[in-house]
C-alpha cells in the first residue's frame, strides 16, 4: 500500500471510544493519518462510519486488543507508524474497584506490551491520555501538576502506575518523547450531532444521565450528595468540552520532540456543581431535569478543577467551549441519536483499495480549537 511522504502516520489506540474518536476527526483535518485499533468492548464499530463521513477521509481500522502483541507487531511492519496517542482502557471507577485485575490486566499489561512493540519498532514518540482521577481527595484547587498524587480506586492507580512506567522509560533512554495528559471531565459531543457519547447500560457520567433523563430513556437523575461544603451543597468539578481535549492531544503530539517526559494537566481551569450543570443544560434545552439527592457516593471528591496554565505555556493550548456550548453539543448528538450509534448501521470497509493513507482532501474549512504559537 502507498502511503503520502508529507504525512505523519499516527497509531490511535481504543480508536472508537469518545475522546479518540473526537481526536482522530481533528488529526485528520491537520492532514494526520491515522491508523486506529480498539477492542470493542465498550464501543461500536458504527463510530468509523461517523468519521469518515466527517471528515470525508478514512483511516485504517483493526479490531485489535492492546495486549495482543502478535497484532500490533503487525501493525508497526505494515505501516509507517511513526507516533502513538495512547487513549485505550477501561475507565470505570466502580468496575475497577469490583474487579481491580481486570483493570490491571488491561490497562498496566496493554500499556506494557504496546511499549515494547513500539520499542522494537523504533517508535518513541507517545501521548498518554492520564486523568485527573490520579490526584484523588485533592486538598486544595486549583490542582497543578505538582499537587499531591493520591489516587484512591484501582483505576486511578493503574493511570499513576502508567505515568511512573513511562517517566521511567523516558530517563532510561533520551530518545523517547512522551507526555502524559492529566484532563479532567469531558463532556459535550461534535458539533455536527453526529458523534458524542455513548455509553453501555447505565451512565456514570453526570451529562450522559442528564441527557438519556432529559429524551425521556430515564426517568430522573440521582445527585450524590447535597451536603458538601459548597455553595449549593453538591460536588464541584472541571468540565471540558471533548473538541477542547481533542485540540490538546494534538498539541502535545505537535509538541513532543525534545520534550523528554512531561505531564501536562487539561482543564478550563473552573469548577461547576452539579446544580450548577443541571440548570446550564435546562436553559439550553428547553428541558426540565427531574432529579433527587441521595446519600454521597463513597470516594467522591468535593471539589476538583485545574490550574491550566502549564498546558497553555508549553502546548500553546486553552480550552475555548464554555458550559453551555458543552451542553447544548451534548443534547444535540442525543436528539439526533436516541439511541447512540445504531448497531444496524453498515459496517466499515476494511478493505485497503477503499481505505488509503494517501488519499488527498482539500480541507477549506476546519475548526481551530486551540491558540497559534506567536513570536
Amino acid at each position: 500500500m502507498s502511503t503520502s511522504q508529507s504525512r505523519p502516520v499516527v497509531l490511535i489506540t481504543g480508536a472508537t471510544g469518545f475522546i479518540a474518536s473526537h481526536t482522530i476527526i481533528q488529526l485528520l483535518e491537520e492532514g494526520y493519518d491515522v491508523v486506529g485499533i480498539d477492542n470493542l468492548a465498550n464501543s461500536k464499530k458504527a463510530v468509523i462510519n461517523r468519521i469518515t463521513a466527517l471528515s470525508d477521509r478514512s483511516i485504517i481500522f483493526r479490531p485489535v486488543d492492546i495486549r495482543d502483541e502478535k497484532a500490533l507487531d503487525e501493525l508497526f511492519t505494515v505501516y509507517p507508524i511513526n507516533s502513538v496517542i495512547h487513549f485505550a482502557g477501561y475507565k470505570a471507577v466502580g468496575e475497577s474497584v469490583e474487579d481491580p485485575m481486570l483493570y490491571y490486566s488491561n490497562n498496566m499489561k496493554g500499556t506494557t506490551i504496546l511499549l515494547e512493540v513500539m520499542a522494537k519498532h523504533g517508535v518513541k514518540n507517545l501521548v498518554f491520555s492520564s486523568s485527573c482521577t490520579v490526584y484523588g481527595n485533592a486538598e486544595q484547587c486549583p490542582i497543578t501538576e505538582e499537587s499531591p498524587l493520591q489516587p484512591g480506586n484501582p483505576y486511578g492507580r493503574t493511570k499513576w502506575m502508567i505515568e511512573h512506567m513511562l517517566s521511567d522509560l523516558a530517563a532510561s533512554d533520551p530518545e523517547w518523547h512522551i507526555t502524559s495528559l492529566r484532563y479532567f471531565n469531558p463532556i459535550g459531543a461534535h458539533p455536527s450531532g453526529e458523534m458524542g457519547e455513548d455509553p453501555s447500560g447505565i451512565p456514570n457520567n453526570l451529562i450522559p444521565y442528564i441527557t438519556q433523563v432529559a429524551i425521556g430513556k430515564r426517568e430522573k437523575l440521582y445527585v450524590f450528595g447535597g451536603d458538601y461544603p459548597t455553595e449549593d451543597g453538591t460536588c464541584i468539578r472541571d468540565y471540558i468540552h471533548v473538541c477542547d481535549l481533542a485540540a490538546g492531544h494534538i498539541a502535545a503530539l505537535e509538541s513532543l520532540h525534545g520534550n523528554g517526559y512531561e505531564v501536562i494537566n487539561l482543564g478550563t481551569g473552573k469548577g461547576y456543581s452539579v446544580l450548577e450543570v443541571i440548570r446550564t443544560f435546562e436553559k439550553v434545552s428547553g428541558v426540565t431535569i427531574p432529579y433527587e439527592i441521595v446519600d454521597r457516593r463513597e470516594g467522591d471528591a468535593v471539589e476538583v478543577w485545574a490550574d491550566p496554565t502549564k498546558a497553555y505555556k508549553k502546548l500553546y493550548w486553552r480550552a475555548l467551549f464554555d458550559l453551555e456550548r458543552m451542553c447544548n453539543d451534548a443534547w444535540l448528538w442525543q436528539l439526533r441519536n436516541p439511541e447512540g450509534y445504531r448497531s444496524n448501521e453498515l459496517p466499515f470497509a476494511s478493505s485497503e483499495d477503499q481505505f488509503s493513507l494517501s488519499t488527498i482532501i482539500d480541507h477549506s474549512t476546519k475548526i481551530t480549537l486551540r491558540d497559534t504559537k506567536t513570536a
